[in-house]
């Protein structure tokens, strides 16, 4: 048994290209792309067990011109640690300090990406690599600077002025 439509729905049938574009939340960007930020980072130094030589080098104790040693990894334990904790605290820290750690923490691992070149012989390895990262870091900098303002409206206002205790004239 059919059921009855009406004469509008048999004139525009639903569209199946039309997708729905929600608006995503500041925080869940942010949170984005400094995950794929760290799958990036993480696998550059992966790949890099690849080169030739590079697994006898740490055999030997050597990581690029660095011996390994407690502080070499508790150094490198740092420099991903904070783009690990920067994917929390994305999503949990209030929005001004949320936009501030990203406006600080984003531009200078453009600088630890840029330094993790220098001397490699990898050159369009490390120049796609490290143009990959530049670009996540360069997106979360563009939505940390264009965080969206709330602007109160004047029943905001008027009821704000609502709330406030009254004040005798000692108290103000």
């Amino acid at each position: 048994m059919r059921t009855p439509q009406s004469h509008t729905a048999l004139e525009n049938p639903p569209s199946h290209s039309a997708l729905e574009d929600l608006r995503m939340p500041v925080q869940a960007k942010l949170a984005a792309a400094w995950t794929s930020f760290m799958f990036l980072y993480i696998y550059v130094d992966y790949f890099a067990l690849y080169k030739p030589g590079f697994i006898d080098d740490i055999l030997v104790g050597i990581v690029w011109e660095f011996d390994i040693s407690q502080t070499f990894v508790i150094s490198a334990l740092m420099l991903v640690a904070i783009p690990i904790l920067m994917i929390l605290l994305s999503t949990t820290l209030p929005a001004r300090a949320n936009r501030l750690m990203n406006l600080v923490v984003a531009p200078i691992y453009v600088v630890v990406s840029a330094f993790n070149a220098l001397g490699e012989s990898w050159t369009y390895y490390y120049t796609l690599t490290i143009g990959l990262e530049v670009i996540l870091l360069a997106l979360i900098v563009r939505y940390a600077w264009t965080w969206p303002r709330r602007t109160a409206s004047p029943a905001t206002l008027a009821a704000s002025l609502d709330s406030e205790p009254l004040r005798t004239p000692q108290q103000a």
